[in-house]
């Protein structure tokens, strides 16, 4: 007898690419004028900001270009039918973290404020992508840049550099959210 979650899981692997092409039409986002203003809004003031101070901010703000694109990629896996409910509500509160005005290194922090989202967004999307096919995140990235090596590369440099006690934060508020 197949349990939900073993048939969850052969219907997530078993989709064939016309199944997959449907469903990416469903969960179109990019074509919405008013859904798109956080992604511009968002990436016009990361980017104001790393032309105006450059050097090491420069470096950073690389990753920080990529948060609206970490946003539309978890707005599309809440909406896709191959993507687990539990994993859906994970999508949801990197969307939640993101949009609310309380976070762990708050937003007025230049540059520094946004490096907590960022790091919340990927820290998240590696919990899907440890639960679901790959294929699944590869088919509603529409960023730039290598999906899978930029998660890792984020997740190694935050470890590597974020201290330890905002880390074990960004943390205990996804575990409490899954």
């Amino acid at each position: 007898m197949v349990s939900k979650k073993d048939d969850e899981t052969l219907n997530t692997k078993e989709m064939n690419s016309e199944e997959t092409e449907k469903i990416k039409e469903k969960i179109i986002f990019t074509d919405d004028d008013r859904k798109m203003q956080f992604y511009e809004k968002l990436r016009q003031k990361v980017r104001k900001y790393s032309n105006e101070k450059g050097g090491k901010a420069g470096v950073l703000s690389e990753y920080l270009f990529l948060l609206p694109d970490f946003f539309i990629l978890a707005t599309r896996l809440a909406m896709d039918e191959r993507v687990p409910s539990k994993m859906k509500v994970i999508a949801g509160a990197i969307l939640t973290y993101l949009i609310l005005p309380i976070d762990i290194i708050p937003d007025f922090i230049p540059l520094l404020g946004h490096v907590d989202d960022l790091v919340l967004a990927v820290l998240g999307l590696n919990m899907i992508l440890n639960d679901i096919d790959k294929q699944i995140l590869l088919d509603n990235w529409s960023g730039e840049g290598n999906l899978l090596e930029l998660l890792q590369t984020i997740t190694a440099k935050a470890e590597r550099f974020l201290d330890k006690n905002i880390m074990q934060k960004i943390k205990n508020w996804i575990n409490k959210k899954s």
